[in-house]
């Protein structure tokens, strides 16, 4: 499946993905399935329930089907809780922590920026938005792109402030301290649902 390009807030009525900005939600999403009355309500399957679950996880971080699997894959190989270990690989995707530390406003827009080549990991130019970035990394912008990156900062109403990374806007630059606990990531997540999708 193709990374989905439509709009974000039928992604929040059907799977309940939040607004990936520091804007707040508006009224008009509101948790029921897009439509102009929204579907009626039923009682979903097992397989309807790990499916959305999985759709809702894999479309926060915008990541494809194909890269998905993979993540699940590689997590499973691990010595660790897989579903834990699945949602640590996509906390630490550049894109991802390029948005949490605030420089960008939105998951997409931090994609763009990567991908355009505005950014810096331990002082080598990275535009791969999938890349997994490990504790110690430190992430600048190029100097070039800085004056871009620092009109987006200021457009940011509130910092985004996770413990696991170090922000120094001054300097726009980010260290990856460390991997998240399982607690400071989602409690939303029900990745346990996941395992459950892929077992089946």
């Amino acid at each position: 499946m193709a990374r989905y390009t439509g709009p974000g807030n039928k992604l929040f009525r059907n799977y309940g993905v939040k607004e990936v900005s520091n804007r707040k939600l508006t009224s008009s999403m509101t948790q029921t399935h897009s439509g102009q009355h929204g579907a009626a309500k039923k009682k979903l399957s097992d397989y309807a329930v790990h499916l959305n679950e999985k759709q809702k996880i894999r479309f926060t971080y915008l990541v494809t089907e194909k890269q998905f699997a993979r993540y699940y894959r590689n997590a499973a190989r691990k010595t660790g809780v897989t579903g834990t270990i699945l949602l640590q690989m996509l906390e630490s995707r550049l894109d991802n922590i390029i948005f949490r530390a605030g420089f960008a406003i939105t998951r997409k827009q931090a994609r763009q920026i990567v991908n355009h080549g505005h950014v810096l990991v331990n002082g080598k130019k990275v535009d791969v938005p999938s890349y997994l970035v490990k504790p110690q990394d430190v992430i600048t912008i190029k100097q070039k792109s800085s004056e871009f990156v620092k009109n987006v900062t200021e457009m940011i109403d509130m910092a985004i402030n996770p413990a696991w990374i170090t922000i120094d806007k001054s300097a726009q630059k980010i260290t990856f301290d460390r991997i998240p606990e399982r607690e400071e990531l989602d409690p939303e997540f029900k990745e346990q649902l996941v395992i459950e999708y892929y077992s089946k």
